[in-house]
């Protein structure tokens, strides 16, 4: 099975850049690839619970929860975290407060990596 590494860096709703990561993510699952997400910088809002974007607007905290019930890992930057005074209970089901050491051994492991 092909591995990809998507790292994600801006913030949810800046640009389109997350929104389209998370959904070549659901168009790599429909071909048996196991994808890993780390949440950098910015990116790491994109996990907090609550978003109440406008109707009719993705919520990309939704796409995240439902990735990572479909076996996505997703990880957030615990140094990324902090600064923003975000804590692993602010986040949605299924995203893990990490190091980046996660992402270095996810690397490490080999298979394609991507940034957003």
């Amino acid at each position: 099975m092909n591995t990809v590494t998507i790292v994600l860096q801006d913030a949810p709703y800046g640009n389109e850049k997350v929104w389209n990561a998370l959904r070549l993510t659901q168009a790599l699952l429909t071909t048996e690839t196991k994808v890993r997400i780390f949440l950098y910088a910015d990116s790491v809002t994109a996990a907090k619970k609550g978003q109440n974007p406008p109707k009719g607007f993705y919520n990309i905290g939704e796409m995240l929860k439902e990735l990572a019930g479909r076996g996505v890992e997703v990880r957030s930057c615990l140094t990324c975290t902090s600064a923003r005074g975000l804590v692993q209970d602010d986040f949605v089901e299924g995203v893990v407060v990490g190091k980046t050491l996660d992402l270095a051994r996810w690397v490490a492991e080999g298979g394609q990596v991507m940034t957003f």
